[in-house]
């Protein structure tokens, strides 16, 4: 190993070109990362393919370099993906949702208490993620029905799954992923109640303060009860036409004539002689006198009018309320776009969205802002929310696609409730064998995705929706470099400089650093890629300043399952950014004051329960 000239200085191990090569790595997988400039999974592949070719430097091997697709945390985050598709198959979460509906009413505090309780008890033991994504058209009825604003509960749903999630082993695959870590390092992997004391306080923690404190920061940003038309500030965008005799459309189909020109438009419905069409719409064949409503600026109507025999339709004061209640409710949907759909990076013209859909997107919220013009030129993100006008057998449709998650009320999926039992069953074995130490968690997972698959809840292609691969490849990037950090002794070096710390602050002040950091990173990189990367040098910073490891190894988890700041950390904060309208700064302001108290609470647990 070379040396650099160079030392860090006082007992800190001298700095190497190896530990130079490695911070390289992970100094580009950060802005990758950040930036998001290629998918995770082409990152993570990028890690591998570079740890492994400098390997002279990195100390990784082919084989090394591989070993996170093998490695045993990320086979148990597999399984619990489906584990928790067999739960969701069933609706059982949806089911649950509805009775706490009943429950809530009206009354704000009752609403907000049942979404707290019904998101954050089952996040101990299956998945947050698709919870959070079957709770989000349920959460937002409730508010709508009871006339509260939709942001008012929807932060603290996502806010109740992450605390949840520390309830066990297997609430999130952070505590997984930091198990096996901790097990590989100190020969000390987590049981399946391992940390649970300390989670429940946490929990209850993070429940007060959004009752009492974190429900009063957060801003209504869409207004109860608003009509679609409203909410999304469409009125500027929506007009009616109609089809002069002497138009060159008179006779064409929609997809040859209108759909065909260059404007940016759609045309959302047919008015006939008193009969609706709606989607779909391209083999409609266009007749005199058809009154056609059209998502356009005024700008592009008039281009229409003037070049295709068109005259505006009623212009008065009372047309926008007339198309509001003509577009109706049961016709108009609000969808999501997850961090796995495949839609996102494309534009809808190149996810040939209306053809495959049969439906009309009107409008993009993103966060906090309103997206209504060029829609088809825009590339589409996780966290987007479309507002779609279709048909119930569109909806149908869409309300089954992987890709997508209908907000507002649709048809309901197709459950299999009859195999609810069964479902919740299988779940509750895994646990008790894995807790009672009869089957290892890994064991004990995989032989609960065969009884899924046996047990006619899930069929064997299912198996491969219910992954996030996005979750698997990451780990299997970022695992092979957290070894590098350890290898090459760029963990020792942080780890030193961590513990200089020490020589002004107590040992418990030392782990408050380490929550902190963690904390940070999740906010710009992820949850799992944190714990990879800090536990190594966690541990060794513990080493060197004589406390107990295992200490650190849970401040760096739960830290891991704490990014409330930001909408881009955790995968549910982003499920909820659109539906609720916020803003980006609307998770700094409810969620740094939590992010302070769980620190200190979570770091006085571990110094009280385990000791430093």
């Amino acid at each position: 190993m070379l040396l650099l000239a160079t030392q860090v200085g006082g007992d800190l191990p001298p700095l190497t070109v190896d530990m130079l090569v490695v911070f390289g790595i992970a100094l580009l997988a950060f802005s990758l990362f950040v930036s998001e400039r290629v998918p995770v999974d082409v990152t993570a592949l990028i890690i591998m393919f570079v740890l492994i070719v400098l390997g002279s430097w990195t100390n990784i091997t082919p084989e090394e370099g591989i070993s996170g697709f093998s490695n045993m945390g990320t086979i148990t985050v597999l399984a619990m993906f489906v584990l928790s598709a067999g739960i969701t198959r069933t609706g059982a979460v949806q089911r649950l949702g509805t009775r706490m509906a009943a429950y809530a009413g009206t009354d704000e505090r009752k609403q907000l208490l049942a979404t707290l309780t019904v998101a954050g008890i089952p996040s101990g033991f299956i998945n947050n993620t698709p919870i959070v994504a079957m709770l989000v058209p349920v959460v937002s009825d409730l508010a709508q029905k009871g006339r509260t604003s939709p942001s008012k509960l929807l932060i603290p749903l996502s806010y109740a799954s992450m605390v949840g999630g520390m309830l066990t082993l297997i609430g999130t695959s952070t505590n997984l992923v930091a198990s096996s870590v901790s097990a590989r390092l100190i020969d000390h992997p987590f049981s399946m109640f391992e940390f649970t004391k300390l989670g429940v306080l946490v929990f209850l923690t993070g429940a007060i303060y959004l009752i009492f404190v974190g429900h009063r920061l957060i801003p209504e940003r869409i207004k109860p009860a608003e009509n679609y038309v409203t909410e999304y500030d469409l009125a500027p965008y929506l007009a009616e036409v109609v089809v002069n005799e002497a138009s060159p459309l008179v006779g064409q189909r929609l997809r040859g004539g209108l759909r065909s020109t260059e404007f940016d438009f759609d045309v959302i419905q047919v008015i006939r002689e008193g009969e609706t069409f709606l989607e779909p719409l391209d083999s409609v064949r266009i007749r005199a006198n058809d009154k056609l409503v059209l998502r356009a600026n005024i700008d592009i109507v008039r281009r229409l009018v003037a070049t295709k025999g068109l005259s505006l339709g009623s212009t008065d004061g009372s047309s926008d309320e007339a198309l509001a209640t003509d577009l109706g409710s049961q016709t108009l949907a609000e969808l999501i776009l997850p961090s796995w759909s495949g839609l996102l990076g494309q534009s809808l013209r190149s996810s040939t969205f209306r053809q495959r859909y049969d439906a009309n997107v009107l409008a993009i919220r993103r966060g906090g802002e309103l997206l209504q013009q060029r829609l088809n030129r825009i590339r589409l993100r996780s966290g987007d929310t479309l507002l779609i006008q279709a048909t119930e057998e569109s909806l149908d449709k869409l309300s089954n696609d992987r890709d997508i998650i209908v907000v507002s009320q649709a048809p309901q999926r197709e459950f299999l409730e009859s195999k609810t039992s069964l479902a919740i069953g299988i779940v509750v074995s895994v646990v008790v064998l894995a807790a009672l130490g009869v089957l290892d968690i890994l064991v004990a997972a995989i032989g609960g995705v065969i009884a899924m698959v046996l047990g006619g809840i899930l069929r064997p292609h299912e198996i491969y929706d219910a992954v996030d691969w996005d979750v698997i490849f990451l780990l299997a990037g970022v695992i092979p470099l957290g070894m590098a950090f350890e290898q090459t002794g760029a963990a020792t070096l942080l780890g030193g400089l961590v513990a200089l710390s020490g020589n002004v602050l107590p040992l418990i002040g030392v782990l408050w650093v380490f929550y902190v950091v963690t904390a940070l990173m999740t906010a710009l990189l992820s949850n799992t890629a944190s714990v990879v990367l800090m536990i190594p040098v966690a541990v060794s910073t513990a080493a060197q300043v004589g406390a107990n490891p295992f200490a650190f190894v849970l401040a760096v988890t739960f830290a891991a399952s704490a990014d409330f700041m930001t909408p881009i950390g955790y995968q549910t904060n982003l499920l909820v950014y659109g539906p609720g309208g916020y803003r980006f700064t609307d998770y700094f302001r409810v969620g740094a004051p939590l992010q302070v108290l769980l620190s200190l609470v979570t770091v006085l647990g571990i110094a009280f329960f385990w000791g430093l």
